[in-house]
């Protein structure tokens, strides 16, 4: 690189207890360059955009921006030198307008009426039209990315920094993204892209570094290497591809009636007339648009949404108005989207998380006494199983990336032999080979009798582990099909609100 790099990282380290998350890390961004972070959980993608954004201090190396040295001290000042930063999770308030949203992450927010001009011209000139006065509770997920988006472009940033920005968007979506960042780059803006979608990668990307284990492992131009290949770098092996037998379907485990129901949530989606049954061995892939129904159908299944009698049916007995205590008695279990929070208990170990849903399928207490050695020897199983780079069982949820969280959660459930498993994007934020982990442990429980009802907005996902497919669609879900064979046009169809009707063989 012969100019002077935007971005000149070098020799970065940064170390936590038990563990050294970013190890001389060295990296350059040229102006207008769009630059991948390619790595497995744990690998230290997060800590170094940290680092950049002022969120963490590096203990060794410097940064450096258009050769000038760079060390902010916090958010702001990263904000002030030019870095603007899309989380993964969004950080913004259903009940305030998207032009209220906007100023409150704003140093010196104009007046809301000057803002909301500024917000329309911003999000016409970038292809992501935004109306400043609408209720961010209304919003789609696509939306309110496109809220978090416009933020960072009114500040003019000379680097922006996103992470997994297409996990809760549809194809049509992420192609109006790729626009907006491909027109951010023409006009000099440099794009730091964290993703473990490897295809998008290879569409949008002109470098690639791979980091393993908190260092550089390689480099690489996406467009001249195959998605394979990259995925193989980020984790150091050749990567396996799940197999499935194909058993036939056994006798009906999950069985639903007419199933609706409220949101508990005031921006939610009721759910509407659902009937369908799910069989032994069976997985059912249902895919849709984030803000469908999802949150509200797992709810549903797994008793912390109760619904009136003969709607939800486990085995022919009627558990509609059984809570999930009584409902994982019985062996329905489930995994819900968000990890921390609702999944997991962000300041509890692993151990104590561990407990949390399994302390009776596992025999971790007698007569309300907990058995901690024997809780613990559980969370250190699925520590092992599933590969959960963590220092131990005894640190806290918090504590771990994303993608870690999320294969001790899957993990947790997984491994308590469920008869009834109902998973909400399982493997969101998890890299290639950890993906593969997690649907080879689907199909397996699948394969050992298990009935496996998969929520998913990847599609890809969706096809390569589901017998059967549908879509939901404002509380409704379609015919299940077939997946085996699904176009992407006939997908779309059923995503789209072909409720109950015969879907066009295209």
């Amino acid at each position: 690189m012969t100019e002077t790099p935007l971005l000149d990282l070098t020799g970065l380290t940064k170390a936590y207890p038990g563990v050294i998350a970013n190890d001389d890390v060295s990296l350059r961004i040229a102006p207008g360059e769009v630059h991948a972070l390619l790595g497995e959980n744990g690998a230290g993608k997060s800590t170094l955009v940290k680092m950049i954004y002022g969120l963490v201090k590096p203990d060794a190396g410097q940064m450096q921006m258009f050769g000038a040295n760079f060390a902010p001290a916090e958010p702001r000042a990263a904000r002030a030198a030019g870095v603007g930063m899309v989380f993964q999770h969004f950080s913004l308030f259903d009940a305030l307008t998207v032009a209220e949203n906007i100023a409150l992450g704003m140093e010196d927010a104009p007046k809301l009426g000057a803002l909301s001009n500024q917000i329309r011209e911003v999000s016409d000139a970038y292809g992501l039209p935004l109306a400043p006065d609408r209720v961010v509770g209304d919003l789609s997920a696509g939306e309110r990315q496109r809220v978090e988006i416009i933020r960072c472009l009114l500040q003019n940033p000379k680097l922006l920094i996103m992470d997994e920005p297409t996990s809760v968007l549809t194809p049509q979506e992420v192609d109006i993204l790729f626009q907006t960042l491909r027109k951010l780059s023409a006009e000099g803006t440099a794009i730091l892209y964290i993703s473990h979608k490897l295809e998008e990668i290879r569409s949008l990307c002109d470098q690639a570094t791979i980091l393993r284990l908190g260092k550089v492992v390689g480099h690489c131009i996406p467009r001249e290497t195959s998605a394979r290949d990259m995925a193989e770098m980020m984790v150091g092996k050749l990567l396996e591809t799940p197999v499935r037998a194909g058993k036939a379907p056994g006798d009906v485990v999950l069985a639903l009636d007419k199933l609706s129901a409220r949101s508990p949530s005031a921006f939610g989606m009721p759910l509407r007339d659902i009937s369908i049954e799910v069989r032994a061995g069976e997985v059912l892939g249902i895919g849709g648009v984030a803000g469908n129904g999802q949150d509200e159908l797992l709810a549903a299944l797994s008793g912390e949404t109760l619904s009136a009698p003969g709607m939800v049916a486990f085995r022919g007995r009627d558990v509609s108005v059984m809570g999930p205590t009584q409902r994982r008695r019985l062996g329905i279990l489930s995994a819900p989207e968000e990890r921390l929070g609702h999944a997991a208990a962000p300041d509890m170990s692993l151990t104590e998380n561990a407990m949390l849903t399994a302390a009776e399928r596992e025999n971790l207490e007698t007569g309300g006494i907990l058995n901690w050695s024997r809780a613990r020897r559980f969370a250190d199983k699925i520590i092992e199983t599933f590969d959960v780079r963590t220092p131990g069982a005894g640190n806290a949820a918090r504590s771990l990336s994303g993608g870690n969280l999320q294969k001790f959660v899957i993990g947790r459930e997984v491994l308590q032999r469920p008869e009834l498993l109902v998973v909400n994007q399982p493997t969101w934020g998890v890299d290639a080979s950890a993906a593969a982990a997690i649907r080879q442990a689907l199909l397996d429980l699948a394969e050992n009798g298990a009935a496996i009802v998969v929520i998913s907005q990847d599609l890809d996902e969706l096809m390569e582990i589901s017998d059967r497919f549908a879509a939901l669609n404002e509380g409704r879900l379609s015919e299940p099909r077939p997946a085996q064979g699904l176009t992407v046009d006939e997908i779309g169809l059923m995503m789209g609100g072909a409720h109950g009707m015969e879907v066009a063989h295209v």
